[in-house]
């Protein structure tokens, strides 16, 4: 029979073919049409990579064929006629690429949003590629596959146009692509292939598959690229974070929507049968789990294709979890942690703090610039630095979370400046590596934040370390810098070896001058230790105050003497107006330099407080008080103007003159105008009776005078032919014999600003001794440098070392001979800074070869310096300071015969201006003793420089200093034998709180090195002579320290249980020396006989301090220019003196008489013509 056919076995037949399910509602047969979906994808993705696999192989063939008629086709074109056809053909082919590459290039630019319009068409399809997404989220709650009408359905009507416009900009990318079949296979074509067609055959079967439709999350990693594109993404941080959370979420949401599908679905090997209904949320919480290995098991994947997805995913998953989850959480908390911008609080000034940011740097600033000694610090700190803080320095910085700030970032990127609002800080200080192992790179990187912060706004203020002298040329190069308008530069090898060199002066200064511009805490104790006195001293710090009216018109010693007796405080400088209206420093003011209004004077004190008074003090209010707290600020608003200053304007309105260049007044009446006198009653004056007024005041004040007075006023006895006139000469205006000589020998002497002995440029070979010729030169009472350092050691700047101790208001005698002891290669290399100096001689050999100590007779020099330019080169900072610590211990154990006798202690020293030389009553070895001879090398006065400051305690092996002491707590840096150059980081605050305290600082320990100066070496690195003229002769006119011995002179009867306070009045009036502290033996307190020569230093003691014959006092003393007229040459024999412990030819001696033949000299000084070269 024939076969009829049967409805069962027909749909089992397509049950074979097309599976159903009773799932899909819009079908009765519950026929699912998902591989029609499916089919279009694919249909189009591989039929596409058939079609551009077929092109390239036709275009291959068709090269290799035209490749073998080339050669035929060039002859066929060399013998054709027809030129211009083939011209016109050739055009056209032309012609035809052309269009071809401009539409190219066009769909290129559309795409690459290089224009506005092709900007917002990147933009329109990522957010459309969004929308299409979150259709994808609100259908996937329905089922898998539903049938859906185009024509009632919104969400398919919104679909169809998205896909649509991703139909175009497809074809756009096609055509612009370079390689089609890279761009075939492409993420973003992929994700169109299985996209776009299936909205198509949704409305040509008018029912919906929710497929592949999540591969649309994939668009999201490209949303950085957006972020970038609209200008909202500028750090690499950010745009790093923003990718991979990008990365993360569109391979999450992406694989939750492959196991959405294949859940719901079920395998199609098993008729869809095992599927289980979840939601697509469901879904992306079990990948969540997933990935992170915690697998609750609540929801789990059933069908096969979930499960071997799942294990794939894992393999994949789980390694992006672990890596992108915690760098995502880093970049996250960093950024909230020290990214962000410096918000500023109004009323409130800030600075910015970058460069070498450590926690022992910033500890160290912190400490001196928040002292509780300066005055409310109303400013906030901004760090800034690439490198985030460890724990230490954060706890740090929490500690002080009022005041400080932390950012990261650099000062080279000008984002980062704007992020601390670098244009309204009040400066930006940049600290410095003291401890690098290449100075030069790190001034170098140095210098280039100062280009950078100076490129940003040119008008901040800078301060920066420096730690090369040299490298500081190189700042001058920057247009907007200017050390006028505050901008600084502390160059710290140029200090430290500055503050060395004073020692060799004053042993024992630099560890006052320290501990000057450090902020320290008063530290009492009780006990009657050398301790106690030294801590006193330590809390003194040197600020700025303006004078208040009462002191214009004195002069600086009188001014100084009511500070320091009336105040309790003690002047040492004044900041005035010179004559050219520049501002100009002056330390230790001479007398004929009267006080001007508005004068900023620089003060030694206790606390920032104190020196208030100098700005309250008003005669009329507090000329009765006796108690210095007692002086407030009282209701005067200036005081009365005194008599003399009334007779100066009537004066001068009757000459016609201004009262500086009125000559109508006598010349002893305008000096006494510069002590303040009593009312001194005067009869009626009339403008035209100035003569006779001014006698009459002459007479009075000369009457009114007591011996004290007259003391003050010139600290000489008035003998008939003492002429007052003759006294008050500036000896600038006529010079001494020795200024005349200098001008007249036509001889360059010093450099060309005067403010340096020069010599002409010597050769090395000149200078260098050996052991036998440094025996036979009979050295004393001069100075033994002993440096380490190879070839390959950076230079320590030894100029910075000799500059101060050749400044011209030393005479050329008084120089010390200095001797350099270590490596020949070094020192050839620091050489050419130092050809120019004269009394420099080089002892090659090793600073720990006992043999080279004796040859340059160490026992007798007057300071013996310990350096080391190869401390930085050595990680571990324990041993960075061992060859010095080796050299002083070597130094100190060594024994030496008692060689003195062979040498007579003649020591010149220094004698007050006007003391007589050549009398037997007043000869400068009167007072003297025989110097005391060194046997031990332990009496040699060393000074040893430190890197790390807890190697100060190797240096003495008696004392009892603990590893944590602070280094100014510890004996050998309170007895100024060590010096540490981190004691120098707290001139960055005092500088940035006043910076004059730098220039006073840097004249105190340079010997006079101006910016001039600096220019000048910043184009020769060298000094230059010059002929010596008035006006560079006039540079020798300044102060200096010296030491004053108390054991004999006229001081004599002051050192032996005298006051601290008669000693600073008696050698400030009589022979103007400015005292400002002790060095005192160590055991001096102790009443029993002691045989330690250590000293300590004392700073600035009160006026009922008991003195000890044995102190040496530091004083600040005027050039000499009578003190060349006696000697012009000393052998290196004759430079010794006493001291209880040590030789040093800066420790003076005054004679008791004075001199009597003064005024002859001086009337003979007066008949010379001043003729000027």
């Amino acid at each position: 029979a024939k076969f009829s056919p049967d409805p069962s076995i027909h749909i089992s037949k397509m049950n074979v073919i097309i599976p159903f399910s009773l799932d899909v509602p819009c079908d009765s047969n519950g026929q699912r049409m998902w591989w029609a979906f499916l089919a279009s994808s694919m249909v189009t993705f591989f039929g596409g990579l058939f079609i551009i696999l077929l092109w390239r192989t036709l275009k291959y063939l068709w090269t290799v064929c035209c490749h073998c008629n080339a050669k035929k086709k060039e002859v066929h074109r060399i013998t054709t006629g027809d030129g211009v056809k083939r011209a016109d053909k050739d055009e056209g082919v032309a012609s035809e690429v052309g269009w071809m590459t401009s539409v190219k290039d066009w769909a290129g630019v559309m795409i690459s949003a290089q224009t506005l319009t092709g900007r917002v068409l990147v933009v329109l399809v990522f957010a459309l590629s969004i929308g299409a997404l979150v259709i994808y989220f609100i259908d996937s709650s329905d089922p898998i596959e539903t049938c859906k009408n185009f024509y009632k359905d919104f969400t398919l009507q919104i679909d169809m146009a998205f896909n649509v416009f991703f139909l175009l900009y497809f074809g756009l990318r096609f055509i612009a692509a370079n390689d089609k079949l890279w761009f075939w296979l492409e993420v973003n074509s992929v994700v169109d292939f299985f996209t776009v067609p299936p909205v198509f055959v949704s409305v040509y079967l008018n029912r919906s598959w929710l497929g592949l439709r999540f591969l649309r999350a994939l668009r999201l990693i490209q949303f950085s690229e957006i972020l970038q594109f609209l200008n909202i993404l500028k750090t690499s941080n950010s745009i790093k974070l923003v990718n991979l959370c990008s990365i993360f979420i569109s391979t999450w949401l992406t694989a939750a929507g492959f196991i959405h599908l294949v859940e719901n679905s079920g395998d199609p090997w098993e008729n869809f049968q095992n599927s289980q209904a979840l939601s697509y949320w469901e879904c992306v919480y079990l990948l969540m789990v997933t990935m992170s290995t915690v697998g609750y098991g609540d929801v789990y994947a059933k069908t096969t294709l979930g499960r071997l997805f799942m294990v794939f995913f894992i393999l994949g998953g789980l390694a992006m979890f672990a890596r992108y989850v915690p760098e995502i959480a880093a970049l996250i908390l960093n950024r909230k942690k020290y990214g962000g911008s410096y918000n500023s609080t109004r009323g409130r000034k800030h600075i910015v703090v970058c460069g070498h940011i450590t926690l022992e740097s910033v500890s160290n600033f912190l400490k001196d610039f928040l002292h509780k000694d300066r005055d409310d610090v109303n400013v906030e700190i901004v760090f800034l630095h690439n490198i985030s803080p460890n724990l230490e320095l954060e706890a740090l910085f929490k500690r002080h979370f009022t005041q400080v700030e932390f950012y990261q970032g650099s000062v080279l990127n000008p984002h980062d400046l704007a992020r601390v609002k670098i244009e309204s800080a009040d400066a930006c200080l940049i600290l410095a590596n003291k401890y690098c192992a290449d100075p030069d790179a790190e001034d170098a990187s140095n210098i280039m934040r100062v280009i950078s912060i100076k490129n940003y706004h040119p008008k901040i203020r800078i301060i920066t370390q420096m730690l090369q002298y040299h490298n500081k040329a190189h700042l001058l190069n920057i247009p907007s810098w200017n050390w006028k308008e505050g901008d600084d530069a502390i160059c710290l090898a140029e200090l430290k070896l500055g503050f060395i060199a004073q020692s060799c002066l004053a042993q024992g200064l630099s560890t006052m001058l320290a501990n000057l511009f450090s902020m320290r805490s008063f530290i009492k104790i009780e006990e009657d230790t050398w301790q106690k006195y030294y801590l006193e001293g330590v809390a003194n710090e040197m600020y700025t105050e303006y004078l208040s009216s009462a002191f214009v018109g004195l002069s600086f010693p009188v001014i100084c003497e009511l500070c320091y007796v009336k105040l309790k405080l003690l002047l040492i400088a004044i900041e005035y107006k010179s004559d050219q209206r520049e501002r100009v420093i002056k330390i230790h003011g001479c007398k004929n330099l009267n006080n001007q209004e508005g004068t900023l004077g620089f003060f030694i004190a206790s606390d920032a407080k104190e020196v208030k008074r100098a700005l309250f003090y008003c005669k009329a209010c507090h000329d009765d008080i006796t108690d210095p707290k007692r002086i407030k600020k009282c209701g005067c608003k200036k005081s009365k103007m005194p008599t003399y200053k009334k007779m100066r304007l009537a004066c001068c309105f009757d000459c016609g003159r201004s009262e500086r260049d009125c000559s109508c007044m006598p010349v002893n009446v305008r000096y006494n105008m510069d002590s303040p006198q009593r009312d001194i009653p005067l009869p009626a004056v009339s403008v035209n009776d100035c003569s006779a007024t001014l006698r009459t005041f002459e007479e009075d004040q000369q009457s009114a005078l007591s011996p004290k007075k007259k003391q003050r006023n010139g600290g000489m006895r008035n003998s008939p032919n003492t002429s007052p006139k003759i006294m008050r000469h500036d000896p600038l205006l006529i010079p001494g014999n020795e200024q005349i000589e200098s001008m007249d020998e036509n001889v360059k002497k010093y450099d060309s600003t005067g403010m340096f002995h020069w010599c002409p440029s010597k050769d090395i070979e000149k200078v260098i001794l050996t052991r036998s010729e440094a025996a036979m030169t009979v050295l004393s009472g001069h100075v033994v440098v002993c440096i380490f350092g190879d070839v390959k050691s950076a230079l320590i700047g030894l100029r910075n070392f000799v500059m101060p101790l050749r400044a011209s208001n030393f005479h050329y005698h008084e120089l010390k001979h200095i001797v350099f002891v270590g490596s020949l290669e070094y020192l050839k290399r620091e050489w050419e800074t130092l050809h120019n100096f004269p009394k420099v001689s080089i002892l090659p050999g090793t600073p720990l070869s006992r043999a080279d100590l004796r040859a340059v007779n160490i026992n007798l020099c007057d300071m013996c310096v310990i350096l080391s330019a190869n401390q930085n080169n050595i990680d571990d900072a324990s041993l960075q300071d061992k060859e010095c610590i080796l050299a002083s211990l070597n130094i100190k154990s060594m024994q030496f015969d008692d060689s003195i006798g062979v040498l007579q202690a003649n020591s010149q020293g220094f004698t007050p201006p006007g003391m007589d030389r050549s009398s037997s009553e007043n000869s400068p070895v009167h007072g003297l003793v025989r110097q005391t001879s060194v046997t031990t090398g332990a009496n040699i006065p060393i000074i040893t420089e430190l890197v790390n400051d807890s190697n100060v305690q190797f240096l003495d092996q008696d004392d009892d200093d603990d590893p944590d002491t602070e280094l100014y707590l510890t004996q050998p840096f309170a007895c100024g034998t060590a010096f540490a150059v981190s004691v120098l980081d707290s001139l960055m605050s005092a500088t940035y709180f006043n910076d004059n305290i730098l220039t006073l600082i840097r004249t105190l320990v340079t010997g006079g090195a101006t910016p001039e100066l600096e220019g000048l070496l910043a184009e020769e690195n060298a000094l230059r002579g010059g002929y010596s003229t008035p006006q560079t002769l006039a540079n020798r006119d300044r102060c200096r320290v010296a030491q004053l011995a108390l054991y004999d002179g006229p001081f004599a009867d002051l050192g032996d249980g005298g006051c601290y306070g008669d000693l600073f009045c008696k050698a400030l009036k009589t022979y103007n020396m400015l005292c400002f502290g002790i060095y005192r033996l160590r055991d001096a307190h102790l009443t029993t006989q002691s045989q330690c020569t250590k000293r300590y230093v004392i700073t600035n003691p009160p006026y009922a301090f008991e003195l000890v014959p044995s102190d040496l006092i530091f004083c600040l003393m005027q050039f000499d220019h009578n003190a060349g007229q006696s000697r012009t040459s000393l052998s290196h024999s004759s430079h010794s003196s006493h001291s209880s412990s040590k030789k040093s030819s800066s420790v003076h001696s005054i004679p008791t008489t004075n001199r009597t033949n003064r005024t002859k000299s001086r009337d003979s000084r007066d008949k010379q013509k001043y003729v000027p070269l």
